[in-house]
């Protein structure tokens, strides 16, 4: 099953929309890249309100093509989520890509940048497009975007709690 093109999320009329972030963390970048590659540790990084649950039983092998699925809320509405691992570069970038869930497109770009022998830059890049069009549309500036803004603040307090940075 091919995910949603980026030509075709557009034909919706929601258009792409790129959610962007980055962090520094105080340890090698094979150990970060280690911990995102396993994806129960997602729902340790998740916030509480989303009731996040990895259905996929483990251990889960992550290569390219490997499916995992998800069960989740938003604001309140249950969501069931399945990704597909389109790109694996350990322990340098992986892609996941939404096949099922509540967006009409869905991109998950994870970084590793070395930053020196003990430090990590990761950035996540996200691509992601709504359905129902004009409606997509106002449902983003109302509250999508502020809440996925939330939920990758939530995200970078939590890997520093659970990626402490290393004595140096």
């Amino acid at each position: 099953m091919r995910a949603l093109t980026i030509g075709a999320a557009r034909s919706l009329g929601g258009g792409i929309h790129v959610l962007e972030r980055s962090q520094r963390l105080g340890l090698p970048a094979e150990q970060a890249f280690q911990f995102f590659t396993d994806a129960h540790n997602l729902e340790a990084i998740t916030p509480p309100w989303l009731d996040f649950k990895v259905l996929t039983p483990g251990p889960i092998e992550m290569r390219p093509d490997a499916l995992i699925e998800y069960r989740l809320k938003l604001r309140g509405v249950p969501v069931r989520w399945r990704t597909r691992i389109e790109a694996w570069e350990p322990p340098h970038r992986f892609v996941d890509v939404q096949l099922q869930g509540p967006y009409a497109f869905w991109e998950h770009t994870h970084m590793f940048e070395p930053d020196g022998e003990r430090a990590v830059v990761t950035r996540d890049r996200v691509r992601y497009a709504l359905p129902l069009g004009p409606l997509g549309r106002i449902a983003h500036a109302a509250f999508i975007r502020r809440d996925l803004e939330r939920i990758f603040d939530y995200r970078e307090r939590a890997v520093a709690k659970h990626l402490r940075p290393i004595a140096t």
